[in-house]
């Protein structure tokens, strides 16, 4: 599989569109301001914690309190400010917190101790021991030799992650990238010991940026601009990274036309924020966002029209919606508790092909993405890890 990354400004703010073999994947919208807070690392101040929510509320910022859970073994990091006891998180505790999720609706940004530095290879996350691989990576060799590379590298103070793009870089760029996390990471917490609360102590990169580090570099052909300052600021990360004879980054010029036509992006775009999405057979998906779930209903539409195969052709059409509703969800970046009312189908056998391949389509997101069951009214969850705002509401950075 081929990915594309095109990258371009929608008003005052920068799209990334991820393209799989020519079709649009993902879309992410962000401030062109660099005021995005998912990934960064502050010194937080606790002002309330709530036993019966078993959560602490952090201030981390002027005006900006986050939601840490205490049900996580991984204590926060105190600084050297007044401490009543390290075991725990107390009232009036400065601690070193990352940002985990973004604000949702009314929800405040998710806050955790178990800081991450990710690379393209690599992962160190404080508060965690031992040794993890990606288990995408394939083959016992493979796997053996990375833990060759790494365990001397290994400590009980923080976890070293293989990602899945560590399975094709060298021994020699595998260490380079380890070196460079190391230093971030003790740099970061060395000074965290000498900072004030609301202090920022490491700024994630831009979201466009990630989604280079994220993209599996097998299958990441090129990264596409039309934007001069954006396409010098990828080309600095790339370099800093000691990437740059990996990934490939094209200035997009004008006399091919413009960047958004040639890839779609303004018709990908305006299907993804639609309600209604056509499948190809005649039916159709109705993709509806409530406050407590994203709900998704599958309908016939003009796909039947033989009786007798009526069974047939509702199993055809659920297998349709189930890859185009895996598609959806990355697309729209649709998180937390979805619900699917698929067609009903009589066979029970009809019923469990139908989860498997709902099942295996889901395990392609990078995000964790897990089907729960079909429950007793023939409703179909599943869940995805809450990270970045929907696209819906991404989209509302224009207006503001």
């Amino acid at each position: 599989m081929s990915n594309t990354l095109v990258i371009t400004r929608q008003k005052r703010c920068i799209l990334t569109a991820t393209l799989e073999d020519g079709k649009v994947s993902q879309f992410q919208v962000e401030s062109g301001e660099g005021t995005g807070i998912l990934g960064n690392v502050y010194v937080g101040k606790v002002r309330n914690i709530v036993k019966n929510l078993g959560a602490a509320f952090v201030e981390f910022g002027p005006d900006m309190m986050g939601y840490l859970s205490l049900s996580e073994p991984t204590v926060p990091k105190h600084t050297q400010g007044k401490v009543q006891d390290e075991s725990r998180v107390l009232v009036g505790d400065e601690i070193i917190v990352q940002v985990s999720r973004e604000a949702q609706k009314k929800k405040p940004p998710a806050l955790t101790g178990k800081v991450n530095f990710p690379g393209k290879y690599l992962a160190i996350v404080y508060g965690e021991s031992g040794l993890g691989i990606s288990r995408k990576i394939k083959g016992q060799e493979k796997r053996e030799k990375l833990r060759e590379v790494l365990e001397g590298y290994t400590t009980e103070e923080y976890s070293i992650v293989a990602r899945t793009n560590s399975a094709n870089a060298s021994p020699e760029e595998i260490c380079q990238e380890m070196e460079r996390l190391l230093k971030q990471y003790q740099d970061t917490f060395a000074l965290g010991m000498h900072r004030s609360p609301h202090a920022c102590l490491y700024r994630a990169p831009e979201g466009y940026l990630t989604s280079i580090t994220d993209a599996y570099e097998t299958d990441l052909e090129e990264v596409i601009t039309d934007s001069k300052p954006l396409y010098d600021r990828i080309v600095k990360y790339v370099g800093e990274n000691g990437w740059q004879d990996r990934i490939p980054v094209t200035l997009w010029k004008g006399e091919r036309g413009k960047l958004r036509c040639v890839y779609n992006i303004d018709r990908e775009l305006d299907r993804a924020l639609s309600q209604k999405v056509w499948l190809k057979s005649g039916g159709y998906l109705v993709i509806q966002p409530t406050e407590a779930l994203v709900a998704i209903d599958v309908n016939s539409g003009k796909a039947i029209t033989k009786k007798r195969d009526v069974q047939k052709n509702f199993l055809q059409i659920n297998m349709e919606a189930a890859l185009e509703i895996a598609h959806q969800i990355r697309l729209r970046n649709l998180s937390g508790m979805i619900l699917v009312d698929f067609i009903d189908m009589r066979e029970e056998e009809s019923k469990e092909e139908l989860l498997d391949y709902l099942s295996k389509e889901l395990e392609k997101d990078r995000i964790t993405t897990k089907l729960v069951d079909m429950t007793p009214l023939g409703l179909v969850e599943i869940t995805r890890k809450k990270v970045r705002k929907p696209l819906y509401e991404q989209m509302r950075l224009e207006k503001e």
